[in-house]
C-alpha cells in the first residue's frame, strides 16, 4: 500500500458526512478526477455519506474569466468542505500577463504548508518487500514559489532575479512532520535534502531548522530512534537512481522536493502511479503528482491511478483508514496483475476501463 500513516489526527466520530471540493481543473484532471469519485463511492457505508462540490481553477479558466482561481472557490473550501481533490494545471511556460498556477497559490490561502509524496514500487508478491519505498515531503509555501521576480536591463541586456524565501517557522513546521512521519514508518530514517554549501544563508537555514526539531522544548528524546542524514540535493537525484533503497524519508525545500519526486516517479513506472497530499494542520487536497498532460487529453487513456491513491491518501488524513486500505489494495492488486494497465505503463487499456477494474476489487 502506498502511505499508511495519516499526517495529522482529525476528529471523524461526530462527521454525519463528508464534503469534498473538487477541482478538475485542466487537461487529464479532467478525466482522472472521476475515477477518484468512484473509488470512493465505491466504499459505500463504510465512510458518512458523501458530497462532492464541483469547483473551478485553472488555466483555461483563466482564459475565459480572467481569473485563474475564483475566490468563491477559496471560500466555498474553507467554509464548507472536509477535503478536497485537485486534478492538474496546465501552467504556461512563458509568461502570461495576469496568470498564476491555481495549485500554488491554493496551498498558500489554505495554509496546505505540507506536499507529501510517496514513491512506492509494487511487488510481485503481496507478501514481498518493494524495491522502492519512500516518501518525499515537499515545504509547500516558500523557496522559490513565492514567485517574486523582476527583470531589468543592465550593461550587457536583460537581468532577471528571483527571491528565494526560507523562513525559520515553515522550515520548522515542515521538520516536525519529516520527524513525525519518519518515526511511524519501520526504518526510522530521515534524510535532510538541501545545497548548503552554495546557498549557505537559504539552505543554511533549512538544514539547521529541520536539524534542530528534537532539541525543541516538550520534546524529550521523542525523535531519539530516528536516524537523521543529509544530502546535497545534486548527489541525491545521482543516488535516487543508483541505490534508491538508501531513503526512506526525505524532507527538502519546495523546488528540490518538487524536482526529487517527479524524479522519483520514474522508479515506479510513470508519473500516472504517484499520488501526493497537500497537507495543513485543518485541511488536506489530494493531487496527483503528473501534470495536465495535454497531448493526451481528451483521448481516455490517461492513467487514473495517481489520482485514485491520492484520494485514499486524502481519506486516511483525514481519519478513514479502513477505507483507504480497501482503494490501495485494489489498486496494488490491478498493479500485480498488469492486465489493464493504461499506455503509459505498456498495456493498452482506457481510463474507464482501469477505473472500472479498480472499483470492481474494492
Amino acid at each position: 500500500m502506498v502511505f499508511r500513516a495519516p499526517i495529522r489526527s482529525m476528529a471523524t466520530a461526530t462527521r454525519q458526512s463528508l464534503k469534498i471540493g473538487m477541482l478538475p481543473a485542466d487537461g487529464i484532471g479532467r478525466e482522472v478526477l472521476p475515477g477518484a469519485k468512484a473509488a470512493i463511492l465505491a466504499l459505500g457505508s463504510s465512510i458518512p455519506k458523501t458530497e462532492f462540490i464541483d469547483l473551478s481553477a485553472g488555466f483555461e479558466y483563466f482564459t475565459k474569466t480572467g481569473t485563474a482561481l475564483p475566490d468563491e472557490t477559496v471560500q466555498i473550501l474553507k467554509g464548507e468542505c472536509n477535503c478536497a481533490l485537485f486534478g492538474a494545471v496546465s501552467s504556461p511556460s512563458r509568461k502570461v500577463t495576469g496568470y498564476s498556477s491555481p495549485i500554488v497559490a491554493l496551498r498558500k490561502k489554505m495554509d496546505l504548508y505540507a506536499n507529501i509524496r510517496p514513491v512506492k514500487a509494487v511487488s510481485v508478491n503481496p507478501e514481498g518487500e518493494p524495491g522502492v519505498d519512500l516518501v518525499v515531503i515537499r515545504e509547500n509555501t516558500e523557496c522559490l514559489y513565492v514567485k517574486q521576480e523582476t527583470q531589468t536591463i543592465g550593461e550587457h541586456g536583460k537581468e532577471a532575479r528571483a527571491t528565494r524565501l526560507i523562513t525559520e517557522r515553515a522550515s520548522r513546521r515542515i521538520g516536525e512532520l519529516a520527524f513525525k512521519m519518519a518515526l511511524e514508518r519501520p526504518r526510522k530514517h530521515l534524510t535532510v535534502i538541501h545545497k548548503s554549501n552554495v546557498l549557505s544563508i537559504t539552505d543554511g537555514l533549512f538544514r539547521e531548522t529541520v536539524r534542530a526539531v528534537p532539541t525543541l522544548p516538550g520534546m524529550n528524546g521523542k525523535y531519539d530512534d530516528v536516524t537523521v542524514a543529509e544530502q546535497l540535493v545534486d548527489s541525491a537525484v545521482y543516488r535516487l537512481f543508483r541505490e534508491p533503497e538508501i531513503y526512506d524519508v526525505m524532507v527538502a525545500p519546495n523546488l528540490y522536493g518538487d524536482i526529487l519526486s517527479d524524479a522519483a516517479a520514474a522508479l515506479v513506472g510513470s508519473l500516472g502511479l504517484v499520488p501526493s497530499v497537500n497537507a495543513g494542520d485543518s485541511f488536506v487536497m489530494g493531487e496527483p503528482v503528473h501534470g495536465s498532460a495535454p497531448d493526451i487529453a481528451g483521448q481516455n487513456i490517461a492513467n487514473p491511478l495517481a489520482a485514485i491513491r491520492s484520494a485514499a491518501m486524502m481519506l486516511r488524513h483525514i481519519g478513514y483508514g479502513d477505507g483507504a486500505d480497501r482503494i490501495e489494495g485494489a489498486v496494488d492488486s490491478v498493479l500485480r496483475e498488469g492486465k489493464v494497465l493504461t499506455p503509459d505503463l505498456g498495456g493498452k487499456s482506457k481510463t474507464s476501463e482501469v477505473v472500472d477494474e479498480v472499483i470492481k476489487r474494492i
